[in-house]
């Protein structure tokens, strides 16, 4: 099951957006974007292959729950899962065309323990295209190349991100020494 895969380059717009990056630096002080962040300059530091390739693909991951309801309506759970693409100018990556609604996990209840049995489609193709990418078609260039993505990170409140982390057992926090 590709999740993310069938859409890659369908959407985007050009050579151009998705490198934009990698070319617009932001005034000292300032972050007006994650690429300005010192994240993503410890990632291209600790992983400099992938930051040499201009095209790969940054993404993050945010997910949530909520009762479709409202209050006073049945007791019923849906967690969407969206996976934005940070390679884009802050513009465009947080637009309709750019933002991918992976799994909607549904239930009577919070999925929990059993998040990661949602997720695991989407883990997988992550994990595919950090490990062996996907050979993509550049038309501005003209040539293939071998596009990799990362999930940079996840953004949620922080039930979520227990769940999300596997710290959590038992809606209590377990930490790591």
């Amino acid at each position: 099951m590709q999740l993310l895969t069938p859409d890659q380059g369908r959407n985007i717009p050009s050579t151009h957006h998705m490198t934009w990056h990698n070319s617009n630096r932001a005034e000292a002080g300032f972050m007006t974007h994650p690429s300005h962040s010192g994240t993503w300059h410890h990632f291209n530091d600790l992983y400099p292959d992938f930051a040499s390739q201009s095209r790969n693909v940054r993404i993050g991951l945010y997910t949530d729950g909520f009762n479709p309801f409202g209050q006073f309506g049945r007791n019923y759970s849906c967690w969407p899962v969206i996976v934005c693409v940070y390679n884009l100018s802050p513009g465009l990556c947080m637009k309709y065309p750019y933002i991918f609604l992976s799994p909607i996990v549904p239930g009577p209840k919070s999925p929990e323990r059993d998040l990661d049995v949602f997720l695991r489609p989407l883990i997988d193709e992550l994990t595919l295209l950090w490990n062996d990418g996907i050979v993509t078609y550049d038309v501005a260039r003209k040539e293939n190349f071998t596009m990799r993505v990362t999930l940079m990170w996840t953004i949620s409140d922080f039930p979520t991100y227990g769940m999300l982390s596997g710290l959590m057992a038992n809606w209590q926090m377990n930490y790591i020494y």
